[in-house]
C-alpha cells in the first residue's frame, strides 16, 4: 500500500468518526439546554456505542464478502442521514436514533477500514507502520469532532448556543461523512479470498477460558470505561462550572491530541519498557486525575488534566493490542479482536448510562472518584498480566 492511499484512508476515518465526535459533543449540550437530566444524557450517549456492541461481527463478514467500498458506502449514508435528521428535527428521540446510526457506522467504517489496510500490507514490517499510523485517525477525530462543534455552538448562531448554532453544526457534521466517500470511493478493491470448503467454524467466546485472555480483557475494560466517563462527564462538569461549549469542546480536544500524541512516541518507550509496565503506569496515572478532576474550577487546569490523562489513556491499546496477539493463537487473532471489540463498545453502552444515573444521586465529582478508585483497585490485575509466545 502506497503512503497517498493510506493517508488518504486515514483522512476519510477521520471525517466520518469526527461526525459522531462532534455528535457526541453537541446533542448532550443541546438535551441538557433542554432540561433534560444527567440520566438522560447518559442514555444519549450510550446510544453512540449500543449498534456497534450488535454490528461488530455482522459487520466484519459483510466486509468479508463486500470489500472496502459497498460498507463504507452504507457508513456514510447513516451517518449523514443521522446527523442531518437532527438539523430538521432538534428533539430527544431524534438525538437519540441519530446517536444509533452515527455510533454504527463509525464502528463499521473502523472494521472495514481496518480489515482492508491489513490485508493490503505486503509483510510485516509494513503491517506494523500502517496500523501505527492508522491509530492515530480516531484520536485525530476526536479532535476535529468537537472543536469544530463547541465552535459551531458558540459562534454559528445570532447568539451562543441558540438553536439556530446548533442546527448549523448539525448541518456541518452531515456533511462529514461526504468527504469521507470522496476519499474512499477511489480506493483499491483486494481480491477476496473463499472460505475454505469443510472448515469447522469456531466460536469466538472459547477464548474466554484462557485465563490470561480474560485478565486482558478486563484491564482493557478498565482504560475503555476511563475513555468513556471521562468523555461523559466532563461536559457535565464543564456545564456545571459555566464553561462554554467551545471550552469543553477545546479541552476534550486536548484530550484526543495527547492520545494521538503519544502514540506517535510510543515506539520509543515501548523499546525501554514491556507491555505491563506501560498499562501499569497508565492505570496509576488515570486514578490519580479522576480523583483530582473534582476539585478543579479553571479551565486551564482542566485542560491540564485531560492532557494527562489523554497521554496515559491513548498508550494502552497498542500495549494491550501486543499483547493480544502474543497470548492468544495466531489463527484466532480476527477472534480475538473481534470479542475485544464487541466488550468495549458494551462497556460504552453501559458505563454512559450507569454513571448518568449515579451522577443524579451523588453528583458528578462522586462519579470522577467512584472510577479512580475503581481503576486504583485494578492495577493488581494489571500487575498479574503475563506474555507467553502463543503455538
Amino acid at each position: 500500500m502506497s503512503g497517498r492511499e493510506l493517508l488518504r484512508l486515514i483522512a476519510a476515518q477521520v471525517f466520518l468518526h469526527a461526525t459522531m465526535a462532534g455528535m457526541r459533543l453537541a446533542t448532550p449540550l443541546l438535551a441538557l439546554q433542554q432540561g433534560y437530566s444527567a440520566a438522560a444524557v447518559g442514555l444519549l450517549i450510550a446510544l453512540f456505542a449500543l449498534t456497534q456492541v450488535f454490528l461488530a461481527l455482522p459487520a466484519g463478514r459483510f466486509a468479508d464478502r463486500h470489500g472496502l467500498r459497498r460498507p463504507m458506502a452504507f457508513s456514510v449514508i447513516a451517518a449523514s442521514l443521522g446527523a442531518g435528521l437532527v438539523v430538521l428535527l432538534p428533539y430527544f428521540p431524534i438525538m437519540c436514533l441519530a446517536a444509533l446510526l452515527t455510533g454504527g457506522a463509525t464502528g463499521a467504517t473502523v472494521i472495514a477500514l481496518q480489515r482492508h489496510v491489513g490485508r493490503a500490507a505486503e509483510n510485516p514490517t509494513q503491517l506494523k507502520r500502517v496500523f501505527s499510523w492508522l491509530a492515530i485517525a480516531p484520536a485525530a477525530a476526536n479532535f476535529v469532532g468537537p472543536f469544530v462543534a463547541g465552535l459551531l455552538i458558540d459562534h454559528a448562531g445570532r447568539m451562543p448556543a441558540d438553536l439556530l448554532s446548533f442546527r448549523i453544526t448539525f448541518a456541518i457534521m452531515a456533511l462529514m461523512p461526504v468527504l469521507c466517500w470522496l476519499l474512499v470511493r477511489g480506493a483499491r478493491e483486494l481480491e477476496r479470498t473463499p472460505p475454505v470448503p469443510g472448515a469447522v467454524p469456531t466460536r469466538a467466546w472459547d477464548l474466554l477460558r484462557e485465563p490470561m485472555f480474560r485478565r486482558l480483557l478486563f484491564v482493557n475494560w478498565l482504560q475503555s470505561s476511563s475513555w468513556d466517563v471521562h468523555a461523559f462527564v466532563l461536559p457535565i462538569l464543564g456545564h456545571e462550572r459555566g464553561l462554554g461549549a467551545s471550552v469543553i469542546g477545546s479541552i476534550l480536544g486536548a484530550f484526543a491530541i495527547a492520545a494521538a500524541a503519544i502514540r506517535v512516541v510510543l515506539p520509543l518507550l515501548a523499546a525501554r519498557a514491556s507491555e505491563r509496565s506501560v498499562i501499569l503506569c497508565s492505570t496509576i496515572v488515570t486514578a490519580a486525575v479522576f480523583c483530582i478532576y473534582p476539585l478543579l474550577d479553571s479551565a486551564w487546569t482542566m485542560g491540564l488534566c485531560s492532557v494527562v490523562l489523554g497521554f496515559a489513556l491513548g498508550a494502552v491499546q497498542p500495549m494491550v493490542m501486543s499483547m493480544l496477539h502474543q497470548i492468544t493463537p495466531h489463527t484466532r487473532h480476527g477472534e480475538a479482536l473481534g470479542l475485544r471489540l464487541m466488550t468495549i463498545n458494551a462497556s460504552s453502552v453501559a458505563m454512559p448510562m450507569l454513571f448518568g444515573a449515579a451522577g443524579a444521586v451523588i453528583g458528578i465529582a462522586g462519579v470522577f472518584w467512584i472510577v479512580g478508585g475503581v481503576v486504583a483497585l485494578g492495577s493488581q490485575a494489571v500487575w498479574s498480566l503475563k506474555v507467553r509466545r502463543s503455538a
